[in-house]
């Protein structure tokens, strides 16, 4: 570690959590687009988490919100993008998104297909055979309006095809061609994902043709996917960087350069942050009041760097992440987390603390237990990836 960059302690980096990330009370947002702005996206893999997430940082909290960005004004758009990943962005971001990660990881996704379709389809397949049943895709949904996998296959009789996957595997499954192709066509930003069918847990959802987003110079949307990211999350590594967008460690380190990033010293090493951004002295006091916070699985801030030793004590990440490596519900005290959190069958919200918090810690958390019941009402949620003490506290 360098002696000559101004350090930062573990203690400043949580202290901006509480404002940057609008976990603290007097930092929430009005809207759903400001807060997939303020984190760079929201996790949107398992679908409650899109909502979980927003209404954890929303002064009114509530899945009309979300649900008003995601499907009334299409103001959040969902991408497969960093660490191939479905993140929900902004309209405005996400040609940033698509440009830097998104269209490339759609390119190898495309190969990948077609490879599983000459190799183990059903029925022979090749790149012309492809593009002619994408095209009969787009217009079946185009002339729908919306339409779900299975009803799209009603049109396209090619989607019902299987592709044996992980053949001789004890796991081994047959999947539709509809149920991969579809997908594709989405990570393509040719289709978009519509209100699912059922409650907002769902992940049964209609298609919908999607307008195009424009391309952007792939080197600049890297550098100003950077600069967003490094702007919420800083002070961070270049492993932190790399990890989270999925990028090479070349194109790392050339945003890192295009942006101007400045380097701090942390505890695991030389960190960056973006230009003028480095705390000053006392940065580890005042950026917000005390706050605590109930986050879901995927919640982009607990999965927000490579390098978590500064907010998550080691020994809490057995009961809190589960064998991928996908962190569970968590309760967070100050810009770091201290226990978890899960949903009874009955609509209860407990939660447990893994190390001694104090009564201020206790009471707030309680609060916000609340406050998650208060707008989840009748619904029930289940994360997706399931951790041990999910697992243990909901049962």
């Amino acid at each position: 570690m360098s002696d000559s960059l101004p350090r930062v302690t573990p203690a400043q980096r949580r202290a901006r959590l509480g404002r940057r990330h609008l976990l603290a009370p007097s930092a929430r947002a009005a809207t759903v687009e400001e807060v997939a702005d303020a984190v760079v996206g929201l996790h949107a893999t398992d679908p409650a988490t899109v909502y979980l997430a927003a209404c954890a940082r929303l002064r009114e909290p509530g899945a009309g919100e979300v649900e008003r960005a995601l499907y009334e004004d299409v103001s959040l758009v969902k991408l497969l993008s960093m660490r191939r990943t479905i993140f929900a962005v902004t309209t405005e971001l996400a040609p940033v998104v698509a440009s830097s990660t998104a269209r490339a990881i759609a390119a190898r996704e495309r190969a990948t297909l077609l490879k599983h379709l000459r190799e183990r389809a059903e029925e022979h397949w090749d790149e012309a055979r492809l593009a002619e049943v994408e095209k009969a895709v787009l217009a079946a949904v185009a002339a729908r309006g919306e339409a779900t996998t299975a009803e799209v296959a009603k049109d396209v009789p090619a989607l019902r095809e299987r592709i044996v996957m992980a053949p001789g595997k004890p796991y081994a499954a047959r999947q539709t061609v509809g149920s991969r192709l579809l997908r594709l066509l989405a990570s393509d930003g040719h289709l978009r994902r519509c209100r699912p069918r059922g409650s907002w847990t769902s992940s049964l959802y209609p298609w919908a043709p999607a307008p195009a987003l424009p391309d952007l110079p792939v080197r600049e949307a890297k550098a100003e996917l950077a600069r967003r990211w490094l702007a919420a999350y800083g002070p961070a590594t270049e492993a932190d960087l790399k990890w989270w967008t999925g990028w090479t460690a070349t194109d790392t380190r050339r945003a890192l350069a295009d942006i101007g990033a400045e380097g701090v010293a942390l505890e695991e090493g030389t960190g960056y942050v973006v230009p003028g951004d480095v705390p000053g002295d006392g940065g580890s006091a005042g950026e917000c009041e005390p706050w605590a916070a109930l986050l879901p699985g995927l919640d982009p801030t607990a999965m927000g760097w490579q390098s978590r030793g500064w907010y998550l004590d080691p020994d809490h990440v057995k009961p809190l992440f589960d064998r991928s490596g996908n962190i569970g519900p968590t309760v967070w005290w100050n810009g770091r987390v201290v226990g978890g959190w899960a949903q009874r069958a009955d609509g209860e919200v407990v939660w447990r603390a893994l190390t001694d918090v104090g009564r201020e810690a206790t009471a707030a958390v309680a609060a916000e237990a609340a406050r998650l019941s208060g707008w989840l009402g009748e619904v029930r949620v289940t994360p997706r990836f399931r951790t041990p003490l999910e697992r243990e506290l909901a049962a």
